[in-house]
């Protein structure tokens, strides 16, 4: 049994083309194409090849001096952060003697 409009007569129920399908279709895979384009990590082919830039910790280093001699167009703050992320510390104190890799420039 249909719909029944507001004046009454039965309407017949809403049913998609084959046009209709495939345009929802493309629709569907180009806003999934979308998300996944959004959530992806970025690729790596900009980084120049070869081994990643460390430093050995000197006497006296902070993270954020080592970040202010390295740091790339992100600003020291942002370089601290890479650095950690990079070598996986938990917190901001480092050794003398600790080697640290540090974020490609760009």
């Amino acid at each position: 049994m249909g719909r029944r409009a507001e004046n009454g007569h039965e309407t017949a129920p809403l049913r998609l083309t084959r046009r209709g399908r495939i345009v929802v279709l493309g629709f569907l895979v180009s806003v999934v194409a979308g998300l996944a384009a959004l959530v992806s990590a970025p690729g790596q082919a900009a980084d120049p090849p070869g081994p990643a830039p460390t430093v050995i910790v000197q006497p006296g280093d902070t993270l954020w001096d080592i970040a202010t001699r390295n740091k790339g167009r992100e600003g020291r703050d942002a370089t601290v952060e890479e650095i950690r992320r990079l070598n996986n510390l938990a917190g901001y104190n480092i050794d003398a003697g600790q080697r640290l890799v540090l974020p490609r420039r760009r």
